[in-house]
């Protein structure tokens, strides 16, 4: 799309696993536009943060091959020169991991790790930088901004902490936020704030978000626009809406009906059997999710996958979508148990 913040063509990131190179992003395509939520969900093991890493590259490049197209504002990031690529990054396009215990330095006070990206991305002066980090703490909720700018990682809470990580994210005011599971480990009560947060601040500053995600109720409450993966590759891409409301991929439908529905009591729970295949031993041809599909006829499957449209802004990848079409919600009769 012409007008699209981000657009990715053919993406290829490869991990090197005793010599050989093997792909754990496989050809995505995908468009982020202006100011939009646009959320990436999947098993662990399914290549979403091998993807949201390539964008701002942040691979150990020692063992990572990237290839393909990753256009942002116009310039081709895999193109770039690594000084290039830092007066974007924090700048242009930040990130916020998913655990910041690990991802904030635990020797350094969380304003000082605030005013770093500060110190690198802007001009402003010692005063500044601090009255810029007090500002951006109380702006993430946090109540005595002053304390928390003088603590170390270890004596902040969960929720504190990864509010203090999206200060950072938030620090030069990007256009691009990266958010990789940013509710993980957080217990619900604060969950719902984190979430709150994210979506009042990206109003606030009209950025776009890329949410990493395996939690469908946090698509529910956050997302614009949803791209379901699976070993590699994206196997559904729809409006939030279009993909609650009607499903189309067997794994799609697979994730939705494990979700326990609220007044609805079963024995016992749906659950998606197999697991996601290693990089090694990924089929590399055919329909990636068929083994786990044994209800599903192997002539229904393409044996070159290709992205089919079923309404406006709603693609599937293969044909085995058509064998156990159905109307309503995951719940209904077709979805592997």
């Amino acid at each position: 799309m012409e007008d699209a913040l981000l657009s990715i063509r053919n993406l290829q990131t490869s991990f090197r696993i005793e010599g050989q190179y093997y792909n754990a992003v496989d050809g995505v395509d995908l468009d982020i536009m202006n100011n939009e939520v646009f959320a990436i969900v999947g098993e662990s093991g399914s290549g979403k943060t091998a993807l949201a890493l390539s964008i701002p590259q942040l691979h150990n490049m020692t063992y990572t091959r990237i290839e393909g197209e990753i256009n942002f504002n116009g310039k081709n990031l895999l193109s770039l020169k690594e000084r290039e690529l830092n007066a974007i990054r924090g700048r242009e396009i930040s990130m916020i991991f998913q655990d910041p215990l690990t991802a904030l330095n635990p020797l350094i006070k969380v304003g000082s790790q605030i005013e770093e990206t500060l110190k690198y991305n802007t001009d402003l002066n010692k005063q500044q930088k601090k009255s810029r980090a007090l500002e951006l703490l109380g702006d993430v909720g946090i109540v005595n901004p002053h304390l928390t700018y003088n603590s170390l990682p270890h004596e902040l809470s969960g929720g504190m902490r990864q509010r203090a990580m999206i200060a950072v994210a938030l620090a030069c005011k990007p256009k691009l936020i990266i958010a990789d599971e940013p509710t993980t480990a957080l217990d619900v009560t604060i969950q719902a704030q984190i979430l709150d947060l994210l979506k009042s601040m990206q109003k606030e500053t009209q950025s776009s978000i890329i949410l990493i995600t395996h939690d469908l109720g946090v698509v529910a409450e956050m997302a614009d626009r949803v791209s379901v993966m699976y070993g590699g590759q994206i196997v559904e891409m729809a409006s939030a809406q279009q993909l609650f409301k009607n499903p189309a991929h067997p794994y799609t439908r697979s994730l939705l009906a494990s979700v326990p529905q609220a007044g609805e009591y079963v024995k016992r729970l749906n659950a998606i059997k197999g697991i996601v295949p290693t990089l090694k031993y990924m089929p590399r041809s055919g329909c990636r999710f068929s083994h786990r599909t044994p209800w599903i006829a192997k002539d229904t499957h393409q044996s070159m996958p290709t992205y089919h449209e079923i309404e406006p802004g709603h693609v599937v990848l293969c044909t085995c979508y058509k064998d156990f079409h159905f109307e309503g919600t995951a719940s209904n009769k077709g979805v592997a148990s």
